[in-house]
């Protein structure tokens, strides 16, 4: 193994290790400010950028989980009066799903304690640090 090799592996083993990271911190957060999961917070950041609601397999291949996942949190959103099902032009076969009034209200005071939570996170970073991150990950993303 080259010594270049052994560099990108060690990246990839902290580029995971933020990853998880940050992703613990937020999941905390929203576990005790807000009484939710990270799982349904994504749900419904999906649903709020789609106001005009999306179908289940659209939600799932937006989030990359499986329908049975997303039906899951979807579900329990619509249990809680976040979240509702219509059917799209009357068809009961193709579903819509979207944020109910309440549900928008909650996710925006959600969104503005996660956008303070990740700036903090990654506060150490500069203007140039982040520019800089993007376009290098932009670069290595496109590897894949």
């Amino acid at each position: 193994m080259s010594d270049l090799s052994k560099r990108r592996l060690k990246l990839w083993i902290r580029l995971l290790g933020v990853t998880r990271g940050a992703e613990n911190h937020l999941r905390d957060y929203l576990r005790r400010e807000h009484a939710t999961t990270l799982p349904r917070f994504d749900v419904m950041a999906a649903l709020w950028r789609r106001r005009d609601g999306v179908t289940m397999s659209e939600l799932s291949r937006m989030l990359l989980v499986s329908n049975g996942n997303a039906t899951a949190v979807v579900d329990r959103l619509e249990a809680d009066g976040l979240a509702r099902r219509e059917a799209e032009d009357g068809d009961r076969r193709r579903i819509r799903v979207r944020l109910t009034p309440a549900g928008l209200t909650s996710f925006e005071a959600m969104a503005t304690g996660h956008e303070a939570e990740v700036d903090a996170i990654f506060d150490r970073l500069s203007d140039n640090d982040l520019d800089t991150m993007r376009e290098i990950l932009t670069r290595a993303g496109k590897a894949t």
